[in-house]
């Protein structure tokens, strides 16, 4: 790993959290996937050598007795779950590099094998434990299976993790008075001997990582809270009959956790790709493995992309486990936020989501679903899909500003240059704006900013269209053929870079953009300087890329939607989602947030108090700069800011130093409640409040340039 900007020279892996082998897929799982599948051509179009892989999650508790329910193995059963996943991806035009699962001959030896490192490095001991038993049912309960007390914050928990309180992970036998939630009997717990990772141990090394790891910050700041309360040390093995056996002497018949063999298939799957290309094309070893390379002893460049449920399993659980067997550790964690509908979580149970295959139904096509989710919003901020707003960003960024350039140019050029404009090369002026957003475009990569490589694109778009529109090439065609002639082949050298700059969101559409400016080979294999030279190809007549999306379709949308959500809640009378199988112990689970509708993913009706505009007047919120930002000795969350009001600068407490980077934060643009009653925190007086929405303290910004001391009406 390095940390120099991509491209390196060192082989790169993204990896996608797994999918777990029990249901349909969302596009609220989608999101994760075509944010890792965006990302990776990303990397590409850099020109980093890079292999994207990602495997289905076939093991757990719920896949078990789902499968016991249809009669049938639960590996048939996963199998079944696995290719239709495997069928599904490419849809959407995630092309996964390898996609395997975690029941195959790579993944077992290779967990097994890493589990027998850790034990003979001194890692693993065995521990006598309290195991919850229906002693009704005669049945030992995996930790899923049981609910309960949380110990640490009083929370209903379930047995792996405090869902509604305190998130904290929970080692079996923790939970007290555990119900087994197969009979709804009360269980009792019985001592078993099991396997424990001494996670504890690396604790120091932990905190270090954290600080070294790039990616999205709520990625590298939850984690800090859960060192800071002291680290737990991990049971990796359980009481069933489906999984990964564990290695050696094994008298109770364990299996290893779920959560041990789900992260080792990223590196099982980039084996089975390398195996196929070659290490020539890929060394999965060198990627993966410290030591391997002379060049590279510390490995490649592995980035995580999950959803943000699962960020302690990617940044403690499985960077001890790379550590302790000598592996690459993660250079970066990208975590997304929830996908809700309505502002509610998606729910299976109750057929309120948006499908995957319905989606395709409906006849869209997937870029434009893709374009929606990398854009719309930050990438660990929650997204709140409706029909409405999709169109709405179709309709305004997708055919009013990209596709309106493309064609209008394209169509302008075919019609009057039989082969094309014929120039040496582009303007400076069209020159210097390519560069810029070429530069834009790879700061995105390093700044793990989807959104900021859609921004590139349509601002490029943008700008073609007023470029266009300033020169109004067709009424320089009579009057100075030769400028006119200029001016559209700037234009087709802006199509030809936004169709190398676009693939990474929109891989189908770009291809089909590549083909009309008649360029050869292939958009998927061009990189970045493919942007900045000018177009060579024969233009084609070109046809508009993308398709407005109608009121009219809307509003049936909507109403078909409304339609099924509601038939499956008149036939569901509890309220609670009874969807927890699917939210399970495993990799796979990192964007289905529907184990609960009241969890944190719901959002607070609108208030029905009002206030006047008078007493709104009285507010004085301005723009400001944060110059300087230290955390505060003595207090886990709060930091001391200094913040630039433009008439004067003041110093500010606020609560952002688990949620953020606080070395990110000076140079950034903040909202603030300038006549906040002053307060004294800590020590610290604080003379205003810094504005931020949700529960991950999104810091509310401008969106141009407003200066600081600009006031907020």
């Amino acid at each position: 790993m390095s940390h120099d900007d991509f491209p390196t020279d060192r082989p790169a892996v993204v990896t996608c959290g797994l999918p777990y082998a029990n249901g349909d897929l969302h596009i609220g799982h989608l999101r994760t996937y075509v944010g890792g599948d965006v990302y990776s051509r990303a990397l590409e179009r850099l020109g980093q050598e890079t292999a994207f892989v990602s495997g289905s999650d076939m093991h757990g508790t719920p896949v078990a007795v789902n499968a016991e329910q249809e009669g049938v193995s639960p590996e048939a059963f996963a199998l079944d779950w696995h290719e239709r996943y495997a069928e599904t991806f490419p849809k959407f035009n995630v092309d996964f590099d390898n996609y395997g699962h975690t029941h195959d001959e790579t993944n077992t030896e290779i967990t097994q094998q890493l589990v027998r490192d850790l034990d003979e490095a001194g890692h693993l001991y065995e521990k006598e434990i309290m195991v919850a038993y229906d002693p009704v049912d005669d049945q030992y309960l995996p930790d899923r299976y049981v609910e309960g007390t949380c110990p640490y914050c009083g929370a209903h928990a379930r047995g792996d993790e405090c869902d509604e309180g305190c998130q904290r992970h929970l080692e079996p036998g923790e939970v007290e008075d555990p119900e087994s939630t197969i009979t709804g009997n009360p269980a009792e717990y019985r001592e078993r001997t099991h396997k424990f990772f001494a996670v504890s141990e690396f604790a120091d090394y932990l905190s270090d990582f954290l600080d070294r790891l790039e990616g999205t910050s709520n990625a590298r700041n939850q984690p800090r809270e859960w060192i800071e309360q002291g680290l737990q040390d991990w049971c990796i093995t359980r009481d069933m009959d489906w999984g990964i056996d564990l290695p050696g002497e094994n008298p109770q018949d364990l299996v290893l956790y779920v959560w041990v063999d789900a992260p080792i298939e990223y590196i099982s799957s980039t084996k089975q790709y390398s195996e196929r290309v070659g290490a020539g094309a890929f060394d999965w070893e060198a990627a993966w493995k410290e030591g391997v390379s002379d060049d590279h002893p510390e490995g490649g460049e592995i980035v995580h992309v999950i959803g943000r449920d699962i960020i302690q399993h990617h940044t403690i659980f499985w960077p001890a486990m790379l550590e302790a067997t000598d592996h690459a550790e993660p250079r970066a964690v990208m975590a997304s936020g929830f996908v809700t509908l309505g502002g509610k979580g998606f729910s299976t149970s109750r057929d309120r989501a948006v499908w995957a295959d319905e989606y395709l139904d409906e006849g869209f096509h997937p870029d434009p679903l893709r374009y929606y989710l990398a854009t719309n919003g930050g990438f660990q901020q929650d997204v709140d899909f409706s029909w409405e707003k999709f169109a709405e960003r179709v309709n305004t960024e997708l055919v009013g500003t990209v596709g309106n350039f493309l064609y209008r140019s394209l169509l302008f050029a075919h019609r009057n240059y039989e082969d094309g404009p014929d120039a040496d090369a582009p303007s400076d002026e069209v020159a210097a704006r390519i560069d810029e957003a070429v530069d834009e475009f790879a700061a995105a990569v390093n700044d793990y900013s989807v959104r900021a490589l859609g921004d590139a694109v349509t601002d490029l778009a943008r700008y073609g269209n007023e470029y266009i529109q300033r020169n109004e090439p067709w009424k320089l065609v009579d009057e100075e053929p030769a400028e006119a002639e200029r001016v559209i082949y700037d234009c087709v050298a802006l199509a030809k870079a936004i169709a190398v700059l676009f693939e990474p969101l929109a891989p189908e559409k770009s291809e089909r953009l590549w083909a009309q400016l008649g360029e050869s080979g292939t958009v998927h294999e061009a990189t970045v300087e493919a942007a900045r030279e000018g177009p060579t190809g024969d233009l084609s007549e070109p046809t508009e890329l993308f398709e407005q999306v109608e009121d009219e379709r809307v509003e049936d949308l909507n109403e078909k939607l409304e339609a099924r959500v509601a038939e499956s809640e008149d036939g569901d009378g509890d309220e609670s989602d009874d969807d927890g199988s699917e939210a399970d112990e495993s990799a796979a689970d990192e964007n289905d947030d529907d184990t609960d509708d009241t969890d944190m993913t719901d959002i607070e009706p609108l208030s029905d108090d009002r206030i006047s505009f008078d007493d709104f007047q009285e507010l004085d919120i301005r723009v400001g700069r944060i110059e300087a930002a230290e955390g505060i000795e003595g207090a886990d969350d709060l930091v001391k800011l200094t913040v630039d009001l433009g008439a004067e600068t003041r110093t500010i407490v606020a609560g952002l130093k688990q949620l953020h980077d606080v070395s990110d934060l000076p140079d950034t643009k903040v909202i603030v409640l300038a006549n906040m009653e002053k307060a004294e925190l800590f020590g610290v007086e604080s003379n205003g409040m810094v504005l931020a929405a949700g529960e991950e303290a999104d810091l509310l910004t401008t969106y141009e340039d407003a200066g600081p001391g600009t006031k907020v009406k």
